[in-house]
């Protein structure tokens, strides 16, 4: 265990009336941050946790699919469900309608990357579209009352680096707190994350901004803090196959303690764990199936991973999944 110098200890976040007593959370994950992970990761230190994005017309049409992605657990609050869309009345129609379920905040997603989306003039798209997407975060603050966050991204792409005007924007619509991605658009997941951008959109807004990008164990979690002056932590990509990241960061920001990366055993334990949850809330073909790619990621660096990787992924029961994990050393 290593231990560097660190004065920081996070402060309790509030969005709206909602206070976070350690602002790192998880964030949303298209097809990965589902109840039971959420659930996993507040577990091992997450302050909050956010939904899988949700369509807002999805809602509206009473889509099947979508009731599983607005499940939440007492376990797991505070948690976000955040919503995407281009038409401010359908986001607000949306929001009024799922208003009465268990969650604490909406989020709003203007930073998928995905083409998709993106045609339909969703997602990042509205990074493009600044007055749009302010009539959307109005119509919805004034439809709801929890309160709204909205995720951003550094801009669409490299001739937009917009961020901090339109985290302006989102502020006078009423935003309670906006998360910022320091990647753009075009980059979607590669390159270096920009963290100046991060602080020029904190001293742009009087609203708590949260940093995202990056961040990946406990001194980078600090070095955003120091570069950035954000308000909190989204990771994301880096609590794949390692839910413990919350506890190290908490540790290291309260100590300057290092934790190390948990033994095999704990790491079997969790992905046993982990499985026979997912598979109590969606069945288990679906939750073999999605827990394939999650074992994947939690055996990174691990001895014979490539060797459980191909065999994990013959796996189509619990029982077959649970005895290649036992096999892990």
């Amino acid at each position: 265990m290593t231990k560097t110098k660190t004065g920081s200890r996070m402060n309790k976040l509030l969005i709206g009336d909602l206070e976070l007593d350690f602002p790192v959370g998880l964030a949303p994950l298209a097809g990965a941050s589902d109840m039971t992970f959420r659930t996993l990761c507040r577990a091992h230190g997450a302050g909050f946790a956010v939904s899988e994005m949700v369509s807002a017309q999805a809602i509206n049409y009473h889509n099947r699919n979508t009731v599983q992605l607005l499940r939440t657990c007492e376990q797991e609050r505070p948690v976000g469900i955040q919503l995407f869309g281009s038409d401010p009345e359908a986001v607000a129609k949306a929001g009024r309608a799922i208003e009465d379920l268990p969650f604490d905040f909406y989020d709003f997603n203007m930073g998928c990357p995905v083409p998709k989306v993106v045609k339909n003039g969703e997602g990042s798209a509205l990074m493009k579209n600044p007055s749009l997407a302010g009539e959307i975060i109005a119509a919805l603050t004034e439809a709801v009352h929890k309160p709204v966050t909205v995720k951003i991204r550094a801009g669409f792409d490299e001739n937009s680096r917009n961020a901090p005007e339109v985290a302006k924007v989102l502020e006078q619509a009423g935003a309670a707190a906006v998360a910022v991605h320091g990647r753009t658009r075009e980059q979607y997941y590669t390159g270096k994350a920009d963290w100046g951008i991060i602080r020029q959109v904190k001293e742009s807004v009087g609203i708590p901004v949260i940093g995202n990008g990056d961040v990946t164990d406990g001194p980078s979690a600090l070095a955003m803090l120091e570069e950035t002056g954000c308000d909190g932590i989204l990771i994301g990509r880096a609590a794949l196959g390692n839910p413990w990241i919350f506890n190290e960061v908490r540790h290291f920001l309260e100590t300057g303690e290092a934790l190390q990366r948990p033994a095999t055993g704990e790491i079997r334990d969790t992905l046993i764990a982990h499985a026979r949850a997912l598979t109590e809330e969606k069945g288990e073909l679906t939750a073999i199936r999605q827990m394939r790619t999650h074992a994947a990621w939690y055996v990174t660096g691990m001895h014979n991973a490539s060797k459980f990787r191909k065999a994990v992924c013959q796996a189509v029961t619990l029982a077959e999944f649970e005895q290649l994990v036992q096999g892990l050393s």
